[in-house]
């Protein structure tokens, strides 16, 4: 069967499926750029493993006729505990790039993140869809004249809060950006930026290895510290939320430094291979974040179990990239929405039969690790250590571990 024939005739019903249609549509430099993490890829592994190692333990007979599964994050009413996580460059995956998840995140009530390279400006996304609560991420440049324009253009565009990415002093090793000599397209740019900030920071040249870890290792701030968040809030009055924290100790720093809001995340996997994966990291962070500040959890989620896990373990809730970024390649706004509604479904569907009515009735006794159960517990509860496949996916073989 040709490629066109499986797109047109095979429904996703998973993340995972989502995943193999968009291999099948993406040039191979760009699947590899979303898809791929850092060195070895074992944090990659780890971050969907770690979920499995976490076992859900349902409470039965409880009235769940009527569900609430909406919340609020950082005072924004949001349908369910999710938030788009920023995702570069997204006009690779889908013409209609950004402003195609913009819509489809406004559809669904959710948050969107735009990332500082997205390849359509802040104000356009902002234009496409007015109704859709954003944020939007930050990385500092060097010049820090160029990265105070984005924060104040993000502010006047009506953006919601500045995700400060903290965990890119410099690029991971990706070793398939390298092998494909990664570089943006000829036909698109770095559209936050304008002509009058210097063609090296809306082009990518293309390089010997990756063009992106050159560009980063060209422009980007390798001093950033803590003490730069106070610089940060004297120069937007928006809520700074900082996005690559994996421990107490750090977590305990932001809190003293302002913060909002603490994302756990390790970039995808696609910074320090071998760190650990973020939902074994969460509660640790969550106890560093004493109650003053919401935490949440990006990386590894790909089922709607996993985001009642990450609340469980004390995250208000979950941020979503690359699912996003499959949905829209197999079908831009439309594939965007179907993933939402999709992972929506799932999380309602798991909340009940866990026994929970409304978010608030999440608890840290639902969930278990297999390490920490005995071993009569283990067969009582049913339970058996994953063998790594993907129920119904056995013609995608390649995706277990992503």
């Amino acid at each position: 069967m040709s490629k066109n024939n499986t797109l047109a005739h095979f429904e996703p019903v998973n993340l995972y499926e989502f995943e193999a249609l968009a291999k099948l549509k993406l040039p191979k430099m760009v699947y590899d750029y979303y898809c791929s993490g850092a060195d070895d890829q074992y944090t990659l592994q780890d971050n969907i493993e770690a979920f499995r190692r976490l076992r859900l333990i349902p409470r039965v007979l409880v009235d769940i006729s009527a569900q609430d599964i909406s919340t609020t994050i950082l005072g924004v009413p949001s349908s369910f505990p999710l938030i788009i996580a920023p995702t570069a460059m997204q006009r690779m995956a889908h013409h209609d790039g950004e402003c195609a998840t913009a819509r489809a995140a406004a559809k669904n009530g959710v948050i969107m993140t735009l990332s500082s390279w997205s390849t359509t400006n802040i104000e356009d996304v902002a234009k496409a869809a007015p109704n859709a609560p954003r944020w939007f991420q930050l990385y500092v440049y060097k010049d820090r004249d160029v990265t105070a324009k984005l924060v104040r253009r993000a502010e006047k565009a009506g953006y919601l809060a500045i995700a400060l990415t903290v965990d890119t002093p410099r690029l991971g090793r990706r070793e398939a950006d390298i092998h494909n000599k990664f570089s943006l397209p000829s036909h698109l740019t770095m559209a936050n930026f304008a002509e009058d900030d210097g063609r090296e920071k809306s082009h990518m040249e293309k390089s010997s290895g990756s063009g992106l870890a050159a560009y980063v290792a060209s422009l980007i701030d390798r001093s950033l510290s803590w003490k730069d968040i106070a610089w940060l809030k004297s120069i937007t009055r928006l809520p700074i939320i900082v996005k690559g924290v994996v421990t107490r100790a750090d977590a305990e720093i932001a809190v003293r430094n302002g913060v909002a809001g603490i994302i756990v995340s390790n970039h995808g996997a696609r910074q320090l291979d071998t760190s650990l994966a973020t939902i074994d990291c969460l509660e640790e962070v969550v106890t560093g974040a004493q109650g003053r500040v919401p935490v949440f959890v990006d990386s590894g989620v790909r089922r709607g179990t996993d985001i009642v896990k990450s609340l469980a373990l004390g995250a208000q809730a979950v941020q979503i990239g690359r699912g996003v970024l499959w949905g829209l390649a197999v079908g831009g706004e439309e594939g965007v929405d179907r993933v939402l509604k999709l992972l929506r479904d799932e999380f309602e569907l798991a909340l009940g039969l866990c026994g929970c009515r409304t978010v608030k009735d999440i608890r840290r006794d639902m969930v278990v690790r297999l390490n920490e159960l005995p071993l009569q517990k283990k067969h009582s509860f049913g339970l058996a250590q994953s063998n790594g496949q993907l129920h119904g996916m056995n013609n995608f073989s390649n995706h277990s571990r992503l």
